[in-house]
């Protein structure tokens, strides 16, 4: 079982101390994120990927290679990689170099994001978002495969004879996560290549995911990759941590109440009632991220979010 942390890379405001960091500020503060995450024992650290303000992680092969070179052990992932609006020819090159930078201690989840007005950006139709992901990485797989490639698809250009270097390291490619919230085609793909499923369940109730999981599950026993159990899960949750649960809940609902995502909305106990958000002591969260083995079966992957709604470094760090 991996322990881990993951970002958005959100630049907020914070509405106690009045003040928004700068994007310099945030990118420097990702690294200073994964570091403590390594040097509190934890697994795993995950940027995502956005284009569009207000986030900073347009390029996570680059930041991931920075705290490659200055982390030991930790793993580093993506809590997304836009398969649809990135060139899987680019996806192959740039995260089999962060393989080797990072003597193999990472991998990636891939996904179709949540912003809308990236797809017209990058040329690309909104509409045709699934057939792109299933396409994408019916190519990416074959990249880091196959050392010759010929492929031709509906999405891009057609290859011919193509080598996309450098090759994974050790011929071993990166293992990949098929991140979703929403769509059961998604969790087929991951059953269909016997790859890992991302359950990232911050916002909805677990009902919803307790189906995603249990269809690809069943789907990646009937691929015949192994039993249902064997299926390779991973999980999203959200914490806020004091050693007090009412010191927690009352420094954290300023954060709450105004926050891009949750604020003016359902009430903070409310949402933690709904949702894997928990604010509180220590054994709340444990408590609480023992309940998702009781729904989910045993899973191997638990990412949090922590730095989000404004919160400053200094008490994400803490």
């Amino acid at each position: 079982m991996q322990f881990g942390i993951f970002s958005v890379g959100d630049v907020t405001h914070n509405p106690v101390l009045g003040e928004t960091p700068s994007e310099h500020e945030r990118i420097k503060a990702e690294v200073a994120i994964a570091k403590k995450a390594e040097e509190v024992g934890l697994d795993v650290y995950a940027i995502g990927e956005h284009h569009n303000p207000p986030f900073i992680p347009s390029s996570p092969t680059t930041i991931l290679a920075y705290i490659a070179a200055q982390t030991e052990r930790i793993i580093l992932s993506t809590s997304t990689t836009l398969i649809t609006t990135n060139d899987p020819v680019r996806i192959a090159e740039e995260y089999a170099t962060l393989q080797h930078l990072a003597d193999g201690r990472m991998d990636l989840m891939l996904g179709r994001g949540n912003t809308a007005p990236v797809y017209p950006w990058f040329g690309k139709d909104i509409r045709e978002s699934l057939p792109m992901a299933l396409e994408g990485y019916n190519l990416l797989h074959q990249l880091w495969r196959n050392d010759v490639v010929d492929w031709e698809g509906k999405f891009r250009t057609p290859l011919r004879g193509f080598t996309s270097v450098p090759r994974p390291l050790d011929d071993v490619p990166p293992f990949v996560w098929h991140g979703s919230i929403r769509t059961p085609e998604i969790a087929e793909q991951a059953a269909y290549y016997g790859d890992g499923f991302f359950a990232n369940n911050i916002f909805w109730p677990r009902e919803h995911f307790i189906r995603l999981i249990q269809l690809y599950r069943n789907r990646f026993a009937h691929y015949g990759h192994g039993r249902p159990e064997d299926a390779i899960v991973g999980v999203g949750g959200q914490a806020f941590i004091r050693p007090k649960s009412q010191d927690a809940i009352r420094e954290f609902r300023p954060y709450f109440d105004v926050s891009p995502v949750y604020g003016h909305g359902p009430s903070l106990e409310e949402v933690m009632d709904q949702t894997p958000l928990v604010v509180g002591s220590p054994q709340e969260v444990i408590d609480k991220t023992l309940e998702y083995r009781d729904a989910f079966g045993d899973y191997q992957r638990q990412l949090f979010l922590m730095d989000h709604a404004g919160l400053p470094l200094k008490i994400v760090l803490e």
